[in-house]
């Protein structure tokens, strides 16, 4: 059986650099975020299911999802994000592990699930080893707020409703410093594989 790797990291530590680095080893990435995307598209479970909790109220002209809209609802309001939660959760999951499974069975040596809150949701399970893509705390904050052009107190709030990346390189079974250059980066990849016997 192929090796299900779990990979994670913090908000801007460099974790999708990560991602598409296993595409050079032929390994294939299940992506939690494109799942959840997928999984509320028009006439899917998870779509209906919103759209009778959350009324019509929240589709655009096309009758896809408007983001922002449901966002605004759930944001100020922790009842509502639960029960959108609740809808997306297990539709993403259900979705992550056909898709796992259909990895593994084609006979792929290796698959990544890529799970930026693998820790937060308790999805360890789902996977036989973690890979955290940590870099210090002063570089992930330049980085984010670069990105998002946010202010440093915006920045930090929203490092900090995440576990620190700290922790999650003390949970993880192996750690990448993504302090350095994307060929130092890449190096440790390298030798994490070999080193769990995923490349010769």
């Amino acid at each position: 059986m192929g090796v299900v790797i779990g990979l994670t990291g913090s908000i801007a530590t460099g974790k999708s650099t990560v991602s598409l680095m296993f595409d050079d080893y032929g390994i294939p990435v299940v992506d939690a975020d494109k799942l959840s995307r997928e999984v509320v598209k028009p006439g899917r479970d998870a779509y209906n299911q919103i759209v009778s909790v959350f009324g019509e109220g929240i589709l655009r002209e096309d009758h896809t999802l408007d983001r922002k809209a449901l966002g605004e609802i759930v944001f100020n309001n922790d009842e509502k994000r639960k029960q959108l939660n609740e809808i997306v959760h297990p539709a993403v999951r259900s979705e992550m592990v056909r898709e796992r499974d259909q990895y593994l069975m084609q006979g792929d040596k290796a698959v990544v699930l890529d799970i930026p809150l693998l820790f937060e949701s308790q999805l360890t399970d789902y996977v036989d080893k973690t890979l955290v893509v940590a870099v210090d705390e002063e570089v992930q904050l330049k980085r984010l707020m670069e990105r998002d052009g946010s202010t440093k107190e915006e920045a930090l709030s929203r490092i900090r409703s995440q576990i620190s990346i700290t922790e999650k390189s003390r949970m993880a079974d192996e750690v990448i410093d993504n302090n350095g250059s994307k060929k130092e980066t890449y190096d440790q990849l390298d030798a994490i594989l070999r080193k769990w016997e995923i490349l010769p």
